[in-house]
């Protein structure tokens, strides 16, 4: 497997600073032709006592005349002590095209540092990188001590 080829990666959510609304992404990753996405949530500083949780939601038409509905089962509770961690959840085979990553934040502050999603399983390769990968390179390195 080559992830630069067989994965997509988009940055679903830039840094939102420290507070207690949720994080609500205005559109949703097009799932069309992969197997599923993963979203990985970077945390930065949660406060005692915060009461976070990371769901993922989807809608049939990126929410523009669907609303977008909660994904039974998919609510991972955030830990106050989670302070610069990951927190990752999957979604295989969607229902529904798009998915979005929602996170939830009440009582304390919770930081959260980036969204990523990471479309995999691909039925068509190479995979087209989304506009907000910079650069990109994929190298075999079969034989040690050369550059």
């Amino acid at each position: 497997m080559q992830p630069i080829h067989d994965l997509k990666i988009v940055l679903h959510s830039a840094a939102v600073a420290a507070g207690a609304s949720d994080i609500t992404p205005s559109s949703g990753i097009n799932c069309a032709g992969y197997g599923g996405v993963t979203f990985i949530v970077s945390f930065g500083a949660i406060v005692t006592g915060a009461a976070t949780t990371v769901k993922a939601q989807s809608s049939s038409d990126d929410g523009s005349g669907d609303a977008y509905d909660d994904i039974a089962g998919s609510a991972v509770t955030v830990a106050d002590t989670y302070d610069g961690k990951l927190v990752l959840l999957n979604v295989s085979e969607p229902d529904e095209q798009y998915v979005r990553c929602i996170v939830t934040r009440a009582t304390q502050n919770a930081t959260v540092n980036s969204i990523v999603a990471i479309l995999h399983s691909p039925k068509q390769r190479p995979v087209t990188q989304d506009s907000n990968i910079a650069a990109s390179k994929s190298i075999l390195s079969a034989i040690k001590g050369t550059a």
